[in-house]
């Protein structure tokens, strides 16, 4: 406050010195050349001066101010333009993740078109038209974004085979990763994407062919190749099955895709699961059963036993003692003990089927166990039980059912 008191009294008495200065002596200032001529007091001259100097300095400051790249008030400014592009990078990419669309595709483009380095939003601004159903608009801002970046050819492509899938084009997803395959081999990404595009389509035979390249180039982990590969080998087994060749269906197609297995794998439960299961699908009942017995005896499997029980060997009462062979080390297996009372209803062995079913539903309730001996009961009179059992196993098949509430009854 006191520092405002001095200022105050320097200004009061300057202004009085320069008003006595005045008062004391005028001055005379006269300025001649050719017809022009001025003449007038020091004071007012040097008055005109200081209006002039403030005059063209504040012309010169307005114009700093308007036109040069650090301006605050120059909407075409360089610094504004970056600002506003800063804010469209923003709203766009929070648009895109929030899944407003067109206010994601609107912001991105206009960041794309801004920015040196644009292709992560011209990606985006696709995505959001893709989302939209703007089909053409989405490839269009993808060409765009290859003319921008042409060296990102790859990434832009991987996208675009994605926004392909993702409106279901898999014919059109797949000639572009084909192509990108073809230029790039060894890149993981479209080794992947092919991989999941040929699961998508059903196209197991394309995996299987993929699967040296995807162990190669280590595009999967270990355990995920593995079954993956497993799974590939399962499918086709099931689909060389319904193939039809001289009119009949698939037996020497299913025989054929298990000899292109190798030894390894042809001795893998899973597979060989799926191979039996096809065979006995096609009624090969007793090949079924010869595989099984074979497997089983190198390796135990539980799903191999339970399949056990529903295949028809040539001689029943040997097929019944095999798998009474296998109790002796495996008596808790709920799926033995399943398949050995399937055998005795076979065999027509009525209480000993019975036991062996009472068996494994003390150690498992199952819904297969269930529904046979529900059968079994209902043929030897017990319908109570018989029924109990049935709604037990259906219960068992899905417990999602005992959840949902019934309609209340119509009363007459």
């Amino acid at each position: 406050m006191k520092r405002l008191y001095v200022i105050v009294f320097l200004v009061i008495a300057a202004t009085a010195a320069l008003g006595l200065a005045i008062a004391e002596h005028s001055g005379y200032v006269l300025v001649a050349y050719k017809s022009f001529r001025y003449e007038s007091s020091l004071w007012a001259t040097l008055a005109v001066v200081a209006v002039l100097w403030l005059l063209v300095w504040g012309i010169k400051a307005l114009v700093e101010l308007v036109l040069t790249s650090g301006g605050v008030v120059n909407p075409w400014s360089r610094r504004n333009r970056s600002r506003r592009v800063q804010v469209a990078i923003e709203h766009g990419q929070l648009d895109l993740a929030e899944g407003r669309w067109a206010s994601a595709q609107r912001h991105l483009y206009r960041a794309a078109e801004a920015e040196r380095q644009p292709l992560l939003y011209y990606l985006g601004a696709a995505r959001a038209a893709n989302e939209q159903g703007h089909y053409e608009e989405s490839d269009r801002l993808l060409e765009r974004a290859l003319e921008r970046q042409p060296q990102a050819e790859l990434a832009i492509a991987l996208s675009h085979a994605q926004l392909q899938t993702d409106r279901g084009d898999t014919d059109g997803a797949l000639v572009t990763l084909q192509a990108m395959h073809e230029r790039h081999p060894h890149n993981v990404q479209t080794l992947r994407q092919l991989q999941r595009l040929h699961q998508q389509r059903g196209d197991w035979s394309s995996v299987i062919r993929l699967l040296p390249e995807l162990r190669k180039d280590k595009v999967l982990p270990p355990a995920e190749l593995t079954e993956l590969e497993r799974r590939a080998w399962g499918e086709n087994l099931s689909l060389a099955a319904q193939r039809e060749e001289d009119g009949a269906v698939g037996l020497q197609s299913l025989n054929r895709a298990w000899q292109q297995l190798t030894s390894a794998q042809r001795q893998e439960p899973a597979l060989v699961l799926a191979y039996a299961e096809q065979l006995r699908q096609l009624g090969a009942q007793v090949e079924a059963e010869e595989l099984l017995r074979t497997a089983l005896k190198r390796k135990y499997d539980s799903h191999l036993a339970r399949l056990y029980g529903l295949v028809r060997g040539s001689d029943p009462t040997r097929q019944l003692q095999t798998a009474e062979g296998w109790l002796k080390d495996h008596p808790g297996d709920a799926s033995l003990l399943l398949t050995l009372g399937r055998l005795c209803l076979q065999a027509s062995l009525w209480g000993k089927a019975r036991d062996y079913l009472e068996s494994s539903l003390r150690v498992q309730r199952n819904p297969e166990s269930c529904a046979e001996l529900a059968r079994l009961l209902a043929r030897l009179g017990d319908t109570d039980r018989s029924n109990m059992l049935f709604q037990e196993g259906l219960g068992l098949l899905d417990e999602r059912l005992l959840a949902a509430p019934l309609p209340v009854a119509a009363r007459a």
